[in-house]
């Protein structure tokens, strides 16, 4: 029972769902002004201004730091741990992204001269993977930001 205690307490793990969920419904506002539509389904994709995985990283490596200080060997991994995610996601992942958009115009056109084949090529690959580095940046502030928040709002 104290492990879960020990879970539902830890500020640290609150401040990284919180950093998520702030960055996440930034972009169902984002869409929003674009759309004028409210999709709540945007929390929830990849890709998209500001990155929920920079925020989620980010606060939690700074949360780490203010509470176990910034030349503990913990914050050391929380960052490298953070450096590495918004490397994949503006790096690995994005370029699976813009690779997945030319296998699908690649795929359009078989289907358009090879209708006999249209089943084959049906399936549509996901595009939006991966994350500008501006939104990458984005999320990392909001995740900054959510975690001195915190600090100063508890103590």
């Amino acid at each position: 029972m104290q492990i879960f205690w020990d879970l539902v307490t830890n500020a640290t793990l609150w401040v990284a769902a919180i950093a998520w969920f702030a960055a996440s419904f930034m972009k169902c506002l984002i869409e929003f002004a674009k759309t004028k539509q409210l999709k709540f389904s945007a929390m929830f994709t990849s890709g998209g201004l500001p990155s929920a995985h920079s925020a989620f990283v980010t606060s939690l490596a700074t949360s780490i730091g203010i509470y176990e200080g910034f030349g503990s060997p913990v914050f050391a991994i929380a960052t490298v741990i953070a450096i590495i995610v918004m490397y994949d996601a503006a790096g690995v992942r994005r370029a699976a992204g813009r690779q997945a958009r030319i296998i699908n115009k690649v795929t359009a056109k078989m289907v358009e001269n090879f209708k006999e084949f249209s089943d084959e090529f049906g399936l549509q690959l996901k595009e939006m993977l991966g994350h500008s580095p501006l939104e990458v940046f984005a999320g990392a502030l909001v995740g900054v930001m959510v975690a001195i928040a915190e600090y100063l709002i508890m103590s």
